[in-house]
């Protein structure tokens, strides 16, 4: 399972390992609504998904899940994720630990996607407008500014901070 944004310091439970991970092509972006977890819908927060951007290198975390256990965590990513997210597989490359660093392997993952083709997909929308509905966006999961806060946290503790990332957390100071 490859995490990129609220998996990366909420991973799901249970499994065996994790590992920073690459993938290569695709660019976060809080362009996804989240009228589920970070927000309401009336009021829907903003959370990220991922764009293709051709030469990007995205960091996140890889973790293994038994076999025996992946039914049972499938079944919780679904709900997890079921504000827009769909499962796609993609290849990514594992740093030799939790930091990121050289590439030691690469595996195949799952990992939800926001796509364009979903109803919270926001699209491309200013990071004024977007920190503004973040200050504002309260959820079942806690507040929107939280996971923006979290995010940049757990990748600068990754060792791979995001520009858009934290570009959206100095908006929120």
């Amino acid at each position: 399972m490859f995490g990129y944004a609220s998996l990366v310091w909420r991973p799901p439970r249970p499994f065996v390992a994790r590992r920073a991970a690459r993938i290569e092509g695709w660019a976060r972006r809080f362009w996804q609504a989240s009228a589920d977890h970070r927000g309401t819908p009336e009021a829907p927060g903003r959370v990220a998904t991922l764009i293709p951007l051709p030469g990007a290198t995205l960091w996140g975390v890889a973790y293994a899940i038994a076999d025996a256990a992946w039914p049972e965590v499938e079944r919780a990513l679904a709900v997890r994720e079921r504000g827009g997210y769909d499962r796609v597989d993609v290849r990514c490359g594992l740093a030799a630990d939790d930091v990121a660093g050289a590439i030691v392997d690469e595996i195949d993952a799952a990992l939800y996607l926001g796509a364009p083709t979903n109803a919270m997909y926001i699209g491309p929308e200013a990071r004024e407008v977007t920190a503004a509905i973040v200050r504002g966006a309260h959820g079942p999961s806690g507040d929107n500014v939280a996971y923006v806060r979290e995010l940049a946290a757990a990748l600068a503790a990754l060792g791979a901070p995001d520009p858009e990332v934290d570009a959206m957390a100095a908006l929120l100071e």
